[in-house]
Order: structure tokens, then sequence, then C-alpha cells
């Protein structure tokens, strides 16, 4: 269990990360399948605003002394530049090699070894391979460290998202991975036939201290998870499950419709959350008739990095007093970023609503605070305690009774 758990873990790091340099911290994705094309934008003069653009373009291309990047770059450049001047964290734009796996990440499945990848200092990419996927078939060890794949060595300035896009690929395609294993002298080489592999977005087991309580974790709000989460609930009620811990610490969110379909396993009918657009147009987003377990007690642990589709969830289940809120204050982003496909697989993510809870309060830049509020110290860390979790269990135990008990 413990292995399992430290496989979850850091599953869990890896996601967080990509969540974090694809769309903001916390970015909940609503997607919007639109290719702009040529059409959209037809030759012509530029508009005067653009006059000055251009004319430092020119001038940059004729007078800088020194390397100038190439026309792609220069233009992603100047399109960050327009993004920064909005001022907001989560519109944003998104170059085609980090948009491919973060639309794998979201599909929950892609092409690849079937192994995570733990950066642990600059150029250290370490693996931790699946159980009967195929790196650990072709005899990749946990922390073995990546030298090279397919010939191209692994340096300093190598990020994780590169090491991603060379380890993933086409499946049935072999994939060269050159390694340094604790206690060998020479580089081992290994051949990797990818296969696709699933990133499981929940994992769930019956707590030792409390046989009768089922704990979830969900990392990511995928395409996956509610199927996932509805594996979890059959699987524990089955094993007499009476109560349920859901875990949502660090989970920076994922897709919208990901969020209502969990909230939907728990909250009996109703409304999960409003959105606002521009305009003050609003729209609600009712309960979508899944109510597995909308009368077992419910604990939802969170902290600051609970974000975006989380705090649906947990918004929606504390305003509508299904279950307690456990552990620290959320992170506050409340906000739907449409997805905008660009013809060279580049991405711009655009704010374009904000959402609030059943009772409509606002989350964006203000958080959920939790109804028991645990904080997780440094001496907890070091002796492996978690008394948000205890606490949780201790509530339940108490039959979940709403509001809390001092």
């Amino acid at each position: 269990m413990r292995t399992q758990a430290k496989v979850y873990t850091a599953l869990a790091v890896l996601l967080i990360a990509l969540l974090a340099f694809a769309a903001g911290f916390g970015a909940n994705w609503f997607l919007v399948h639109q290719r702009l094309t040529a059409d959209d934008f037809a030759q012509q003069d530029p508009p005067e605003p653009f006059v000055v653009f251009w004319e430092a373009w020119h001038i940059l291309q004729r007078d800088y002394f020194g390397d100038l990047p190439d026309d792609k770059q220069m233009t992603y450049g100047a399109i960050r530049g327009v993004v920064a001047a909005l001022d907001d964290p989560y519109t944003s734009f998104i170059e085609p090699q980090p948009r491919e796996l973060e639309r794998h990440d979201l599909q929950g499945h892609f092409g690849g070894i079937g192994a995570w990848v733990e950066q642990r200092g600059p150029g250290v990419f370490a693996l931790v391979p699946m159980r009967d996927r195929p790196a650990a078939q072709a005899g990749i060890l946990e922390g073995d460290v990546l030298v090279a794949v397919d010939g191209i060595d692994i340096t300093a300035e190598t990020t994780l998202e590169d090491v991603l896009t060379m380890v993933r690929g086409p499946v049935g395609e072999i994939v060269h991975l050159t390694v340094r294993r604790e206690g060998e002298e020479e580089l081992l080489a290994f051949e990797v036939t990818r296969q696709e592999v699933e990133i499981p977005a929940v994992s769930w087991r019956l707590l030792d201290e409390a046989p009768d309580v089922g704990y979830v974790k969900i990392n990511l709000f995928s395409e996956r998870a509610a199927d996932e989460l509805q594996e979890a609930l059959d699987d524990l009620t089955a094993r007499d499950a009476r109560r349920i811990v859901l875990d949502l610490r660090d989970n920076g969110g994922g897709l919208l419709q990901a969020a209502i379909d969990v909230s939907s396993q728990f909250i009996a009918d109703g409304v999960i959350l409003y959105e606002q657009k521009k305009g003050d147009q609003e729209k609600f987003y009712p309960v979508e008739s899944k109510d597995l377990v909308v009368d077992m007690p419910l604990v939802i642990l969170v902290n600051g990095g609970t974000a975006s589709a989380s705090e649906i969830v947990a918004g929606a289940v504390q305003d509508r007093e299904r279950g307690l809120l456990v552990g620290e204050k959320t992170f506050g982003k409340g906000s739907v970023q449409l997805i905008y496909d660009l013809s060279d697989g580049s991405s711009l993510h655009v704010t374009a609503a904000r959402w609030l809870t059943p009772n409509h309060s606002q989350i964006d830049g203000a958080g959920l605070t939790p109804d028991v509020e645990i904080p997780v110290t440094e001496a907890d860390r070091e002796q492996g305690r978690d008394p948000q979790l205890e606490r949780a269990v201790e509530l339940l135990q108490q039959q979940g009774a709403y509001p809390p008990t001092p």
C-alpha cells in the first residue's frame, strides 16, 4: 500500500507540474474545438496601431547586431507580450509541445512507455515504471535516471516537457532509452515499445484505522475522472464502506464537465454552480442524475493547492450542506478558459467567464474557507502525520453531521 501511495504521489506531482505550466495554476479547461485559419485574417494593410509594430520588427531585422530569434519565436514573443498586458494569469499562450501534453493529460491516455518522470534537479529525470507496462517489462527500475532518449542527450537545459515529448509518441514504435542506475558503473541501454498508457485520475482504499471509511483521491479532473470515481465508489461500497473521505488536496483542476459529473455522484439534485459571462449573462449547471452515494456521510479534504474544478466540487458540497470541508483555505481560482487551437498546434487560453457556488459566492481570488480548519505543520510532514485526514475520520465517526461538531 505504501508503494502504491508513493506512485500516486509521484503522479500527482507530475500532473500538478503539467497543469501549472500549461495554463496557470489550477486552470479550469472548458474546451472549444476551434481552429483559426488564414481566411480569418485575410492579407491587408495593417491597421494603424500595428504600423509601429511592423516598423520595429523590420528595424530589428535590419540593424540588430546579433542573432535574432526565428520568425516563429518572434511571433510567439509578440503574442506573449499582448497576453501579458491583459494582466490575467489564466489567459495564456501555449506553444505546440506543451499544448500536446496538456491535451493528452486531459484525455487521460496517450502513447508512452508506461513510466512516470520525476525531475530531481536541473537535467536530472528519474523514471518510476508502472507495473506490467512497457518500461517495467523492458527492465527499467524505479530511480533509473535518463541520460538520453533516441540518442538525444539530456542536458541541464532540458525541461520536463521536453522529456515527456521525447518519450511519448505513436503506439507500437520503439524508443531507445539510455539510463544511469545507482550502483552500476556503465550506462544501460533499453528498447521500449510504446503502448497506450492511461493516466489514473482516481486512487482509493479502505482506511486501515477505520475499515468502514473509504478514502478516495482525485488527482485530476480529466475525461476519465467520473468513470474512475464510479468504479472506486462501487468497489468501496461492495467492501462495506459506509463513509467517504474525498481528498482534493493539491488537485489543480481540469475539465468543467468532469467536475459536474463528480459532484453529481454525491449530490441528489439542484444547482452545482453558476457561470457568469461577459455582459452579465448567467448560466446554471444542475446535477446530472448520478447520485451514487448521496446519503453517505462525506468529508472533503482541501488545501491551498485545491483549485478550479476541485473548488467547483468542494463549493457545491459545502453550499448544499452535503458534507464538510476539512483542511486549509483553497486557492481561489474560479474562472473559465476557452481554448482556441491555432493552426501550428499552439493554443490561446482566454478567460471568458467566472463561476459562483450554489449560494452565489465568488471563488475567484477568495477561495473556500473549510468548515474545520486544520493546518499541516512541517513537523507533521517529517513524522508522516496527516492531521487533516485524522480529523476527517473523527468527524465521520460522529456520523458526518452538518454543521460540524466543535
